[in-house]
């Protein structure tokens, strides 16, 4: 009947496996699931057989026995043009999955811009199909944390949070005030911001970094506007029509910052002789622009790898410090 089975089937049965290597089919089962309850020269027996026929286990009857999926998730709150366009997501997810490679687990990568793909997105995050998810750029109206805990599923969120949660994230305010403070130094005197979207705690910590950074006497020059080029652009040109005198700007992303240098250059202004600029992630774009640019320096591969890290822990029940913040630092181009 086994090899009937087989014939049907197309591949190697697990009593297949057990009959090779001379054990019981409970003794192979528990190789195939991890177990340390074997002898050693069973071990080696099951996985040479397993070898030999090329068995794969069936992960839905794993699954009943370990109750576990091998699979994780990484759900991002944006577009797909922004994940597949955008360098700080390839980032965080190459991080995500050097540490997952170290694993059994296995990542699927889910968009959640819109309530439709939200929805589907929900129904997908159960213990029957992930054992834990990861959560990136989140906005404060995301549903997606209060349903996860609902649901007792382990999750991590790349940037702090609005409420409790754990949470792997760089330290934005510290950033931001480091960057404006560099401004202040180099001589400006009327510092603006393009600041990022304040229903995101990164777009409102990196807004607090730079009030923190001006003098008691200094007005603010705030516009608030997305973390995509275009965004940068329409911004800094809102920003010379409405405070023309402004000699320094820090962008609350490299990508903003680019699109404020392509405004600057078309109103005529020399950066940084006539307006210094500051952006925020260090990306490649930072060195790619004319001049290149000053920005602050954030370690978005070791987020991706601390996000995974924590959540591996979260799934496996260890104790753990569930509020991670990364150090930046800045880093002195040409443009100021």
């Amino acid at each position: 009947m086994s090899r009937q089975s087989r014939t049907v089937a197309g591949r190697p049965t697990l009593e297949e496996v057990a009959a090779l290597a001379g054990v019981g089919r409970g003794t192979a089962s528990r190789v195939v699931n991890g177990s340390a309850q074997v002898s050693p020269r069973a071990r080696a027996a099951v996985e040479a057989a397993i070898h030999q026929l090329g068995y794969v286990p069936n992960r839905a009857a794993r699954s009943l026995v370990t109750q576990r999926t091998d699979a994780v998730a990484l759900v991002v709150s944006e577009s797909q043009e922004r994940v597949f366009g955008e360098p700080f997501f390839a980032g965080v997810l190459r991080g995500i999955n050097e540490t997952l490679l170290e694993t059994s687990l296995q990542l699927w990568l889910a968009m959640a811009a819109t309530p439709a793909q939200r929805q589907r997105v929900e129904h997908h995050l159960t213990e029957q199909h992930v054992d834990g998810v990861l959560l990136l750029s989140l906005h404060d109206d995301d549903p997606l944390p209060a349903l996860l805990r609902s649901r007792r599923m382990p999750f991590v969120l790349g940037g702090r949070p609005s409420l409790p949660a754990p949470f792997v994230d760089v330290d934005n305010v510290a950033g931001a005030r480091q960057a404006v403070e560099h401004l202040i130094s180099r001589g400006a005197r009327r510092v603006a911001t393009i600041a990022g979207p304040q229903d995101m705690t990164v777009g409102r910590d990196r807004l607090a970094g730079y009030r923190a950074a001006l003098p008691a006497h200094a007005s603010e020059v705030v516009q608030v506007s997305d973390f995509t080029e275009t965004g940068g652009y329409a911004a800094m040109r809102a920003l010379l029509a409405s405070a023309g005198d402004v000699d320094a700007v820090f962008a609350a992303s490299d990508l903003m910052a680019a699109g404020a240098l392509r405004a600057l250059r078309e109103a005529g202004r020399s950066v940084p002789r006539d307006v210094a600029l500051v952006g925020f992630e260090d990306a490649d774009v930072a060195r790619r622009t004319d001049p290149p640019l000053t920005t602050v320096h954030q370690p978005v591969e070791d987020l991706g790898r601390r996000m995974a890290a924590l959540l591996i822990d979260l799934i496996a029940g260890r104790d753990v410090v569930p509020h991670i913040l990364l150090d930046t630092h800045l880093v002195r181009r040409a443009s100021t």
